[in-house]
């Protein structure tokens, strides 16, 4: 039951995503609502069990996940400042834009090797948000992978 069950992203606030961003998205939302294990955490709290519905939004430069049950209770929100992810997530924006164009173009050999150096990448930006999280939400790596994802589309807003 530690898990998400729902995500909704509010970014009402952004330009619209390009073609690749939107495709991004929605493969991982998708990806993320298969399988995931999420559980929020309070010192000396107890939290209603998940499963949980998750908004994602920013707000003053901060990453906002706002949590709910399926039932619709308060959870509560979690608010991380977007600062440390900048360089990691404008890292990953470079690679996939070289992997985007080496697909159209390059060999084998050559995609390959960007698509190593591109989940390299997203295993660092996973590896952060675990970081940022510890102590208010356990997460496994799959699903920090996939937040992470949904993170540099709020980040640079497409």
């Amino acid at each position: 039951m530690s898990r998400i069950c729902h995500i909704q992203i509010d970014d009402s606030n952004l330009p619209p995503p390009t073609p690749e961003i939107e495709q991004e998205r929605k493969v991982a939302i998708f990806d993320l609502l298969e399988e995931n294990s999420f559980t929020p955490l309070r010192d000396g709290a107890d939290l209603p069990s998940g499963p949980y519905r998750l908004q994602l939004y920013v707000r003053e430069r901060r990453l906002v996940l706002d949590l709910t049950t399926e039932a619709g209770a308060e959870v509560g929100a979690i608010h991380l400042s977007l600062g440390p992810f900048r360089q990691v997530v404008k890292d990953y924006f470079q690679i996939c834009e070289s992997y985007f164009d080496a697909v159209k173009s390059m060999p084998a050999s050559q995609i390959e090797t960007i698509d190593m150096a591109r989940r390299g990448i997203h295993n660092e930006g996973a590896r952060l948000l675990r970081e940022r999280l510890e102590g208010k939400a356990e997460l496994d790596l799959d699903t920090a992978r996939r937040l992470f994802t949904l993170i540099c589309v709020l980040h640079f807003g497409g």
